[in-house]
């Protein structure tokens, strides 16, 4: 792990820039790989979006606040951009959002990238029933226990709405879960 401050100053600086920016790829990919891959479900599309919210960091470092954490910083966008991809691609193809997770759940299952089992697929189609800020908000607590302090920051939201958020989440997961059992 590097010295964050010490990064953020490369990344700033005309010389040490596309170095810093390699190292910054490297330290951080996977991690925003997966909160890519839990909003957009897709590999290849995934991929695509991790592009372009490294494309956006690399245009947009130098707006960056050293108040707040970098990663914080680029989680968020890649957030905004995996929404952003998802309401395009509704829109490209003239259906609703949630028509584009129902399409992206059904893939899932023939991708060869997904290694979940039956009962992690049942989970996902029970996420892709939430509205859109309360599949963030449960895939960011639930798969990567991030606390509701960072959640405010990275969603721009209350903790308290945000607890309520998740707590609904929760309750509506469940319910779909036990109404869709099958044995």
């Amino acid at each position: 792990m590097i010295d964050e401050k010490a990064l953020v100053a490369a990344l700033k600086s005309k010389e040490k820039k596309e170095v810093a920016f390699r190292t910054l790829v490297s330290q951080y990919k996977e991690r925003l790989y997966w909160q890519i891959r839990s909003i957009v479900l897709s590999h290849d599309d995934s991929d695509d979006v991790l592009q372009n919210t490294f494309i956006k960091v690399f245009k947009n470092i130098d707006t960056f606040k050293v108040d707040s954490k970098l990663y914080t910083w680029m989680y968020r966008i890649a957030t905004n951009e995996a929404i952003t991809f998802i309401n395009k691609k509704a829109k490209r193809a003239n259906i609703t959002i949630e028509k584009v997770k129902d399409q992206a759940i059904a893939n899932l299952e023939s991708d060869v990238y997904f290694e979940g089992n039956t009962i992690q697929l049942k989970l996902q189609k029970a996420i892709a029933t939430l509205p859109q800020k309360q599949q963030l908000v449960f895939s960011m607590k639930y798969f990567e226990d991030h606390t509701y302090e960072q959640l405010s920051k990275i969603l721009d939201t209350s903790v308290g709405g945000l607890k309520s958020s998740y707590h609904i989440a929760v309750q509506k997961v469940t319910d779909y879960i036990k109404s869709n059992e099958t044995f």
